[in-house]
């Protein structure tokens, strides 16, 4: 464009010059209709220069895609983008507000955006976490265990055994030794499975 603009300056000092030597006043009427003619054609050249250095749609949105792709551990996939008149609209899924605002920001910078479209999404917040069912291998403290021990010392033929908080008795036993070892569970205030405690015959 500098050229452009050179060549008329010379091309007007030369007309300059052959009016000034030219005395014929059909000749100098000619030459300033001549240079009108140029400097309308330098007018429509550099007008249409500076229309055309204007950065095209899809140049634009080939920078904002780069620049985008730049940030890969913001995004959570490819963003999309489209430019229209030099309006960046975005789209993709961000993982936080940060993201969205720095993404904004990276896509306003690039040279011919005029404005942002911001149509980011953000992932859908993690579920609650389910509380955990009370646990099974709730173990009866020593005491407790103890208590059920002792209390089955005389009883001949039942075992326990402990599982979570209950204690699993088995064997025979007589209709008396049965209501004994209930009071003693009774008592301790212990949990029980007596379904494998049989009646001696």
């Amino acid at each position: 464009m500098v050229s452009i603009l050179l060549v008329a300056n010379n091309f007007l000092k030369s007309v300059h010059f052959s009016l000034s030597l030219n005395n014929n006043h059909l000749n100098k009427k000619l030459s300033i209709m001549k240079l009108t003619k140029l400097l309308m054609a330098i007018a429509i050249v550099t007008t249409v220069s500076f229309v055309s250095c204007k950065p095209k749609d899809a140049d634009i949105q080939a920078a904002v895609e780069t620049k985008l792709k730049a940030m890969p551990d913001m995004l959570t996939g490819t963003p999309t983008v489209s430019v229209a008149d030099g309006v960046a609209t975005l789209g993709g899924e961000c993982k936080d507000e940060m993201c969205k605002s720095a993404c904004e920001k990276a896509a306003s910078e690039v040279k011919g955006v005029k404005s942002v479209v911001n149509n980011f999404t953000l992932p859908a917040p993690p579920p609650s976490p389910v509380a955990a069912p009370a646990s099974v291998t709730t173990v009866l403290d020593a005491a407790a265990q103890q208590k059920v021990t002792d209390g089955l010392k005389d009883i001949k033929g039942v075992t326990v055994e402990f599982e979570g908080e209950k204690a699993m008795l088995s064997g025979e036993v007589t209709k008396a030794d049965r209501m004994k070892i209930m009071q003693m569970l009774a008592s301790a205030k212990v949990k029980s499975d007596v379904s494998k405690l049989t009646d001696k015959k």
